[in-house]
């Protein structure tokens, strides 16, 4: 069997709206409050399990996306009026990097988490 990440919890200042946001921005489905997390299905064995939390660190997410998702994903982004950029330390300069043949943008949630979107995977040799 194949191992797969099964959730990954994300610390955020509100759980229930980050989720909502990563639901808007994503097209992730919101499944429910679930004890102290807020539950968003990212596809059919990754959940992101929002926890609410006074301090913590800024994490980086990095989701691959096909050609069509990343121009709806960054059309929404565009329409919610959202910083995006070319890198984590570019995510205001409002340029797509091409890096490995494909396209990828970076943003931040509400959370001031860095997201990524990218249609091509790195090349680690």
């Amino acid at each position: 069997m194949e191992i797969t990440l099964n959730h990954t919890i994300v610390p955020t200042h509100d759980n229930v709206a980050s989720a909502k946001f990563y639901q808007n921005i994503f097209g992730f489905k919101f499944i429910k409050e679930w004890h102290v997390f807020a539950v968003v299905k990212v596809n059919s064995t990754l959940t992101l399990d929002f926890m609410n939390k006074d301090n913590f660190s800024s994490l980086h997410y990095a989701f691959k996306v096909s050609e069509q998702q990343f121009d709806e994903i960054l059309g929404r982004i565009k329409a919610e009026g959202i910083a995006y950029g070319s890198g984590p330390f570019d995510v205001t300069d409002e340029v797509i990097n091409s890096r490995f043949g494909g396209r990828g943008v970076y943003f931040k949630d509400p959370n001031d988490h860095i997201l990524e979107i990218l249609t091509t995977d790195y090349v680690l040799d």
